[in-house]
């Protein structure tokens, strides 16, 4: 707009210019300035669209930058994406086994009235300076439902087998026979029935908590994906996990009431 008004300007002025140029004998000179003037303008506004076209074309390919740019954002989202649902199953299901399997090892601690080949596995014996689990040293079988047998792979152990079942928890007073040890299991009082039964239920609440904050921190980590989830995919997902929550939350119960059953019929 500034350019055209100038333009205009100059032609009004050329044309007074040259009306007047009788009276002024240098008009003809300063007229001559002018048309130059005039022309460079009328140059300079033939460049404009050109110009003008130059702009618009370089707002159209940053236009065409920026959606590329956002569709190329779009499928590397899409790719995190696809990984989430497979690696926060396998992990909450990881995590769900190791609290299942980290019953089972306390509850096998707790001896019943039964005998049983594994209610010695947890014992750690020391020998030679060094400790490892009794089931390395020996080979452990069952008599009768009130006896066990202890049989070590190396003889010289035999003393320090007998001396770690004796001062284990169990209440186990193992005899030596020949070059194997004997132990029977006495019966529970009733005392000591309820007194286990309650560390059993414990465990059972101790197990179900760790599976809750497994499901927990799958929850967060669905939450966390935010908008770059889909949601359809995040409920389905979150449904899966609850499943799973039930699925290894009964199993807990499953195990636990199974060995206050042992416990009762000691």
């Amino acid at each position: 707009m500034m350019l055209l008004r100038r333009i205009l300007a100059h032609r009004t002025t050329a044309s007074l210019l040259l009306r007047s140029s009788s009276h002024h004998p240098n008009i003809h000179q300063i007229s001559s300035s002018i048309s130059i003037a005039v022309r460079s303008s009328l140059e300079s506004s033939s460049r404009i669209p050109r110009l003008i076209d130059l702009a618009n074309w370089s707002c159209r390919r940053g236009f065409a930058k920026g959606r590329k740019s956002k569709a190329n954002e779009d499928e590397d989202a899409m790719k995190v994406t696809e990984d989430i649902g497979p690696s926060v199953r396998a992990s909450t299901a990881s995590l769900m086994e190791s609290a299942i399997d980290a019953l089972s090892r306390e509850l096998s601690k707790i001896r019943t009235g039964r005998a049983s080949a594994g209610m010695l596995d947890h014992i750690i014996v020391e020998t030679g300076g060094v400790k490892m689990p009794l089931n390395r040293l020996a080979v452990v079988s069952v008599i009768d439902s009130k006896t066990l047998s202890v049989m070590p792979y190396d003889p010289d152990n035999l003393k320090d087998l007998e001396k770690a079942i004796t001062s284990s928890p169990l209440g186990l007073n193992p005899k030596t026979d020949g070059q194997r040890l004997i132990a029977a299991v006495p019966p529970l009082t009733k005392e000591t029935v309820q007194a286990m039964c309650k560390v059993v239920s414990k465990s059972s609440e101790d197990v179900k908590l760790s599976i809750r904050r497994a499901r927990q921190k799958a929850l967060d980590a669905i939450k966390k994906a935010g908008s770059s989830y889909p949601k359809d995919s995040a409920k389905k997902l979150e449904k899966e996990i609850d499943e799973l929550t039930k699925k290894f939350a009964k199993s807990a119960e499953d195990i636990c009431k199974t060995k206050e059953k042992e416990l009762h019929e000691g």
